[in-house]
Parts: structure tokens; sequence; C-alpha cells
């Protein structure tokens, strides 16, 4: 567990093709990264910030990010 006050952050960005031909968005990915980090996030769809406080689930939450976006393309 973090110490107390502590939060973790991420950042995405998608390419405009992606975004066009395969709908993948960045304020998706980040809000599924957020809410799992114990927070939330949003942004543009090729440019988005989340965060939470659950910042020993971080490790994991970056483990998943490949099949995150394989399951949106």
């Amino acid at each position: 567990t973090g110490a107390e006050g502590e939060k973790v952050s991420v950042v995405a960005t998608v390419s405009d093709d992606l975004i066009a031909e395969r709908d993948l968005q960045a304020g998706a990915l980040v809000g599924t990264l957020g809410e799992r980090l114990g927070g939330g996030g949003g942004g543009r769809p090729s440019l988005a910030s989340a965060g939470g406080r659950r910042t020993e689930k971080l490790d994991e939450v970056l483990r998943e990010v490949p099949s995150l976006v394989a399951d949106r393309l």
C-alpha cells in the first residue's frame, strides 16, 4: 500500500489513424486504468490521463495494457 496521500497517474496517447480506423480512444483506455487504480480519468480521444490512490496496483495495471488495447482493436 502506498503512503498516506500518495497517488499514481497514467497518460495515454492514440494516433489519429487508430482513432479513425479502429475507434481506439485514449479516454476510454485511461478510464479503465483509472478505475483499476481506485480513481478515474478521461480526456480527448488522442490524449487522456487518469489517476488513483491504489499505488500498489500500478505494476499489475500496466501489465494489462497490451491486452486492453488488443481487445479494442
